[in-house]
């Protein structure tokens, strides 16, 4: 039988070269990240006027970004959309615009939702399913990280009304909804519901910290106070613009990802991973001995993302070209 080493001591977040160069060592080939879902082939920065880095960002510029977000995602207008520093500050903040009371996450999925609500004071419980959840509050991500569930959306919007007639609030993570936009709820937002949208994640650029929330005004002010003014720098209000406003690279770029996501699948299948779902940016796949793998893999400066009690599952992100594949399917193999 093999044997599957401790899966302590691993690297907390994707894309934590530090830590994982402080266990396995630094790598002759220099390390290939396949930890996070983040898209390899970025969206290419435009040229950006020199005011956008040498003055304070104004109104014009944050609601041209929220008209463009608001066309792309599909919202009623740029009033229901607020542009905020990266999605993590907009978990960080929107638990401290409600009472504490009683949060449900959808789980397992991301665990700073579950943080950011329990530092501001609130009640917090993990639910295996949606139709389990009574809370105050309900916390979705759809599709999901790291299993790529999905929630229908009509399913969503019904909850999302029983939430309203209690004064609650459901909160849809779509943190990767781009690739799928036939399930996003932002073009039926109603009272009640709440939506994250990241920008870093699709369009390659995480080092720019910008995210969007989208919801009824009266929400999006009450988190809106909370920051001074220019909370979001004007070069991201200017690439961000640019992005949001370019179909014909999102067009392409979801072909392209759909492509790459297969050829990754055929990587792991050939290495005895079963493929147990995600999106197109990253790949869940199940191993009896992925802890094996997990550390072979990091000897040889690749990183991919493993799960604490979990010592059958890993994450792959996105290979960045045939020869990262190859590489990935030469240690694997």
């Amino acid at each position: 039988m093999a044997l599957t080493p401790p899966m302590s001591n691993l690297p907390i977040h994707g894309g934590d070269l530090a830590a994982a160069e402080a266990r396995w060592g630094k790598p002759a080939e220099g390390w290939l990240d396949l930890s996070t879902g983040i898209n390899p082939w970025p969206y290419p920065i435009p040229a950006l006027a020199p005011e956008a880095w040498t003055r304070l960002p104004g109104a014009g510029e944050d609601l041209a970004l929220r008209q463009a977000a608001a066309r792309r995602f599909r919202a009623p207008s740029a009033a229901h959309v607020l542009a905020g520093p990266g999605t993590s500050a907009l978990i960080q903040a929107l638990p401290r615009t409600r009472a504490p009371g009683r949060v449900a996450v959808v789980a397992p999925t991301y665990g700073e939702h579950a943080r950011a609500w329990a530092a501001a004071g609130h009640t917090v419980e993990e639910v295996a399913a949606l139709e389990r959840a009574e809370a105050d509050v309900v916390v979705v991500v759809n599709p999901n990280n790291p299993d790529g569930r999905v929630v229908p959306p009509a399913t969503l919007l019904t909850f999302a009304r029983a939430q309203a007639e209690k004064g609650g609030l459901l909160l849809v993570d779509e943190a990767f909804g781009d690739m799928t936009p036939a399930l996003s709820v932002v073009p039926d937002l109603c009272p009640g519901l709440a939506m994250l949208r990241s920008f870093g994640k699709f369009y390659g650029l995480a080092g720019l910290r910008l995210g969007f929330l989208v919801a009824e005004p009266g929400v999006l002010a009450a988190v809106a106070g909370q920051w001074g003014p220019w909370p979001v720098s004007g070069p991201a209000l200017a690439v961000g613009h640019a992005a949001l406003g370019d179909d014909s690279w999102a067009e392409a770029t979801t072909a392209r990802l759909s492509e790459e996501a297969a050829s990754l699948d055929a990587v792991l299948e050939r290495a005895g991973f079963a493929i147990l779902g995600g999106t197109t940016l990253f790949r869940l796949a199940r191993h009896p001995d992925a802890a094996a793998f997990y550390d072979r893999l990091g000897r040889a400066g690749i990183l991919v993302r493993a799960f604490d009690g979990r010592p059958d599952l890993l994450r792959f992100g996105l290979p960045p070209d045939g020869e990262g594949r190859d590489r990935l399917a030469r240690v694997l193999k």
